[in-house]
């Protein structure tokens, strides 16, 4: 009796899909992880129960890359050949890929980033919490064009908001969550042009504390706030020219004012707001050479101390700054330091809220030219030299690979920037000089590069961002980065479960 194909075919695949299937590799401990995976993924629950609190994020600059480069360098301070590590962002259980270019820019800066995920629309280069209708440094559209952020509408809605970050409070990411100017170069009168009526970032700062819009904020950025005859320990440039000194006029109507390690550190956490820290002239210090300022993740520890006890709720931008700035110097090193405080800073902010009701987002604004050479060997020192794969075991072998001159090369440089190996004394031409072990790991080692510029520049590639907590789930595949805003308007205002 002949039996059709069809009826063959169906009775294979039902067996199959009820067999047992007997892995050879079943006990392989790789296997065996990705099998539990299977299960963590499986006992996951979407929360779509509205946001109470909402805690955005931000490690400038930290694309992909340099995400990688963190996890191996932490694990590798750890005892850990390096890449097996996971940060506490890589472990939450939704993520995506997001695409950042600006409007008129494949690769964006960080002003126009910021109004993307601050405000849900994409803009031009170089314009804070303006829409796209609004040409860089043209004053006159500024009004028109305006949008209204995150931060302003949640205050509205009666949440408290801290803004925290090892940057200027007036640098770029942080002023989109508050300011509105035709350009984020504005930081302080001195910089705005004449017949430019929009007030600079640091007064539209100091507006949104007053107005109860920012109840917290924590960064550098002391002379921007500051006239030029004021007396500050470390403003060697007090930027004001319209002798207005922001900070007494801070205290004047309320504001606590802290500036230092130790007044941090005497900050009731329930005494009332709004709180003021400045640490710094201008930028925070990188993590490894702070001195006499709050790490990061103390920063974020006090902010949800603070804001926590109000009962709508609170909205928090975190940034790590100088992320972004260490990649600029081409300085691999100290952007993985800073990496790893953000990191910390992460860990701390998922330590202190529930799942339940705080939607937790992890991103970047941005990438850089960061990038890894040859086929190097597990635990290769990743802001170091780059050694031979070990085929019989798992480590490397300790021996400098040498690329066709000769000469070892690190795990990882910049496509440009101020490492280039291109000299203007000869014409633009160059030789690769020969990098010891010691030199590349030493903390003011530059990556080499390329292209010779006076900084090395961000690049257009997507970023990732990890997100936990309510309404988590909608962030999946790849997304444009305005649509970061949406999410997070939509997890505060989603109606509460029958």
């Amino acid at each position: 009796m002949r039996v059709p194909l069809a009826a063959v075919l169906l009775t294979c695949s039902t067996a199959l899909a009820w067999a047992e299937p007997d892995f050879p590799q079943k006990n392989n401990r790789w296997f065996e992880a990705a099998e539990a995976e299977i299960q963590n993924k499986l006992a996951q629950q979407p929360i779509t129960k509205p946001a109470k609190n909402i805690i955005l994020m931000i490690a400038d600059g930290n694309g992909i890359a340099t995400n990688y480069a963190t996890r191996i360098f932490q694990g590798q301070q750890n005892g850990l050949l390096g890449e097996e590590n996971v940060l506490p962002q890589e472990a939450f259980p939704h993520s995506a890929l997001v695409k950042t270019y600006n409007v008129n820019a494949q690769t964006p800066d960080s002003a126009g980033t910021g109004t993307a995920f601050h405000s849900g629309v994409k803009t031009k280069s170089g314009v804070l919490g303006v829409d796209e209708t609004v040409n860089f440094a043209d004053c006159s559209a500024v009004e028109a064009g305006s949008v209204a952020t995150i931060a302003e509408v949640l205050a509205a809605q009666g949440k408290a908001v801290g803004i925290i970050t090892t940057a200027s409070l007036t640098d770029a990411t942080p002023a989109s969550a508050y300011a509105h100017v035709a350009s984020r170069r504005y930081e302080d009168d001195a910089s705005v042009p004449e017949g430019c009526d929009v007030p600079d970032i640091a007064v539209q700062l100091l507006d949104q504390i007053k107005n109860g819009t920012i109840d917290i904020a924590m960064g550098g950025g002391r002379r921007h706030m500051l006239p030029e005859t004021a007396t500050d320990k470390d403003s060697k440039d007090r930027n004001r020219r319209d002798g207005r000194n922001l900070i007494d006029e801070a205290k004047e109507f309320g504001a606590t004012y802290v500036w230092d390690e130790k007044s941090f550190s005497e900050l009731d956490p329930s005494a009332g707001k709004p709180v003021l820290g400045v640490f710094s002239s201008g930028h925070m210090d990188y993590d490894y050479d702070r001195k006499d300022q709050p790490s990061l993740a103390e920063m974020v520890k006090l902010t949800i101390e603070s804001l926590q006890d109000n009962e709508n709720g609170f909205y928090m931008l975190v940034e790590g700054g100088r992320v972004d700035h260490a990649n600029h110097a081409g300085n691999l090193f100290r952007a993985l330091t800073d990496g790893v405080a953000f990191a910390e800073a992460v860990a701390m902010a998922e330590q202190m809220t529930s799942d339940q009701d705080t939607l937790i987002i992890v991103t970047a604004d941005h990438a850089h030219t960061l990038s890894f050479n040859g086929y190097c060997g597990r635990g290769s020192p990743i802001n170091g030299l780059c050694m031979g794969i070990d085929n019989n075991g798992v480590k490397h072998t300790d021996e400098m690979l040498l690329g066709l001159d000769g000469k070892p090369f690190t795990v990882a440089g910049y496509l440009n920037g101020t490492g280039s190996i291109l000299t203007e004394e000869n014409n633009w031409f160059g030789t690769r000089p020969v990098v010891s072990q010691e030199e590349a790991l030493d903390p003011d080692y530059k990556q080499q590069s390329l292209l010779p510029l006076d900084k090395e520049t961000h690049a257009g590639t997507d970023v990732a961002v990890y997100a936990k907590g309510p309404w988590a789930h909608l962030f999946d595949g790849t997304i444009e980065q305005n649509y970061i805003f949406n999410v997070m308007n939509y997890a505060a205002n989603a109606k509460e479960e029958e």
